[in-house]
């Protein structure tokens, strides 16, 4: 069957042959995989969640007893004392900037200790000049680059932390950039750094493609909101869209009054017919987030060999499900994705070409051959055309689509010439 999807005999006994020095990995994702499953089951069961909680509604969506108690869920699992999880949330970065822009106030300073925020963002800060953004509010922004080694910078970090600084956003995963990936308790460190600065700040993170990776999350080491979108790791694959905001009970009204409208809050916002997906795809999370890792790994073990810096390499521990692959160009970006492409259930037809993307200055290449668009919990790769012409590999809904995937896209760059066995 492989050789029937274009891998050759050669690939698949490479991708083989890695595969036997991962056994003791693959035990270790399975096991982070069942505890995660066991705290999701729990929160399900403790919160009663019944075939009525799938019923639908319209309108304004009031008395909605499955959105409730999908908010309870989540609040349950990421431990916090409440939760925003709605539809209405249209992908993460419209999360995140839900919660920055409810919980910052002209004349207040944000402040990013972790370097450059991911590209989207920048428009949404006013980094980048954007009609609506922060800046234009009178929100201010500082960061702190990290360290040459990736480390957080302390010393100036505490420099930076002053009088008008009320809120701290750190970003878990690398985004397009080449830096590592934070771990929970590296975020816990900074957080309690930051809190013995200023005790009174509130600290965001951005915890995109790192759920259920670790059998904690931000919210257990002290973040006041941890925020995410459904069409990555907590939907499963299922939830056709929305985003997340789990934190204090003073965060999450804030940011519920400004998704809907002061005073109307988290009493309105109909389901549309969702809940099921929704519920269904945040049970089955753990185990799609395990395959997915397991992908990741799979690759830089393909890829690293060959001469390919891969960012985390070979042998690191993983906080998120994404994979970089330093490829050196064009030509080899587009060979990688076209591997991914044609290993898609949707779409595998098509070739991936680099195009202007909303909210990007460079123009980007993405694969994603999805039943949902954009989803970048399944089998997914993308990546802006600048150096170090770096792929983001991420998703797969099942470990076995993750792996022909990836042995896919090593063929690809095999018959362009690109890579040598």
């Amino acid at each position: 069957m492989y050789m029937e999807m274009g891998v050759s005999p050669g690939v698949y006994a490479y991708g083989e042959k890695a595969l036997e020095r991962l056994k003791d990995r693959f035990a270790a994702i399975d096991a982070v995989a069942e505890y995660n499953q066991a705290k999701v089951l729990n929160a399900l069961r403790k919160n009663r969640v019944s075939a009525a909680c799938f019923t639908t509604t319209t309108g304004y969506g009031y008395d909605d007893l499955g959105r409730d108690t999908l908010e309870k869920v989540y609040a349950d699992v990421f431990h916090t004392g409440a939760a925003l999880v709605r539809p209405q949330i249209t992908c993460g970065t419209h999360a995140l900037t839900v919660a920055l822009s409810a919980n910052l106030l002209p004349g207040d300073e944000l402040l990013s200790p972790v370097g450059m925020p991911y590209d989207t963002l920048q428009e949404v800060i006013g980094i980048r000049e954007s009609p609506c953004s922060l800046n234009e509010y009178g929100v201010s922004y500082r960061q702190v680059d990290l360290l040459p080694d990736g480390t957080f910078d302390y010393e100036n970090i505490r420099k930076a932390i002053n009088e008008k600084t009320k809120l701290i956003t750190i970003q878990r995963s690398k985004g397009y950039a080449t830096r590592p990936t934070f771990s929970v308790a590296q975020i816990g460190e900074l957080i309690r750094f930051c809190k013995q600065c200023k005790p009174d700040v509130t600290v965001m993170v951005d915890n995109c493609y790192g759920e259920f990776v670790e059998i904690m999350e931000p919210s257990d080491v002290g973040a006041d909101m941890i925020v995410g979108s459904l069409i990555k790791n907590p939907g499963g694959g299922l939830a056709p869209i929305g985003g997340y905001i789990c934190g204090t009970a003073k965060c999450v009204t804030r940011c519920a009054y400004r998704l809907s409208a002061p005073g109307l809050g988290q009493e309105v916002g109909a389901n549309l017919g969702l809940m099921k997906d929704l519920f269904q795809g945040f049970f089955l999370a753990p185990t799609v987030v395990a395959g997915a890792e397991k992908g990741a790994i799979f690759a830089a073990n393909l890829y690293e060999p060959l001469g390919f810096k891969c960012v985390p390499d070979a042998s690191e521990d993983r906080h998120d499900i994404i994979q970089a692959v330093e490829l050196g160009s064009e030509k080899a970006m587009i060979a990688f994705c076209k591997g991914i492409q044609a290993a898609a259930p949707v779409d595998s037809f098509a070739t991936p070409l680099p195009w202007d993307m909303p909210g990007y200055d460079d123009q980007v290449i993405m694969a994603a051959g999805a039943f949902v668009q954009g989803s970048s919990i399944e089998l997914s790769a993308d990546g802006p055309i600048r150096e170090p012409y770096a792929v983001y590999f991420q998703g797969g809904l099942t470990w076995y689509h993750a792996k022909l995937g990836i042995l896919m896209s090593l063929q690809e760059m095999v018959n362009a010439g690109l890579a040598d066995l």
